[in-house]
């Protein structure tokens, strides 16, 4: 049972995984805060409202009698946060991290010494592997 956990654990992907929800968690935070203080704010005042949220509310009969009500302003927040989140995962961690990849292979490619360029996934993986077979790390019996 805890062979195959460990398994699961050790797989890159999977600690990939984790810190991209630990990020994840930290910029929505950040960029609730940036939502909810900021934008909502800027754009109820255009509604005369205190907050997005409580704007561009549809109000609509039910069958049983009452009324229910479409809460548009709040979709639209939800949206604006989504590409807010997206954006700065995106110009903070993948567009710095593609640069740092275009660049290591264009060293690579003009024949940079292995000292001047960082190693690659491939390569890490394959260190790793290597420092485990040598290590024993890998020969468990549970």
């Amino acid at each position: 049972m805890f062979k195959g956990f460990k398994e699961f654990i050790m797989r890159g992907n999977v600690i990939d995984l984790a810190v991209a929800v630990v990020i994840g968690a930290a910029f929505t935070a950040i960029v609730g805060v940036l939502v909810n203080g900021v934008v909502n704010p800027a754009l109820g005042a255009l509604f005369n409202t205190a907050d997005l949220s409580k704007s561009l509310i549809v109000t609509i009969p039910t069958t049983s009698g009452g009324e229910a009500q479409i809460l548009f302003g709040a979709l639209i927040g939800a949206a604006i946060q989504f590409l807010l989140v997206a954006a700065a995962v995106y110009f903070a961690l993948v567009l710095p991290i593609n640069k740092l990849k275009e660049r290591a292979e264009a060293k690579r490619k003009a024949g940079a010494s292995d000292e001047e360029v960082p190693p690659d996934e491939l390569q890490l993986l394959t260190e790793i592997r290597d420092l485990l077979a040598t290590s024993g790390g890998g020969k468990h019996s549970d």
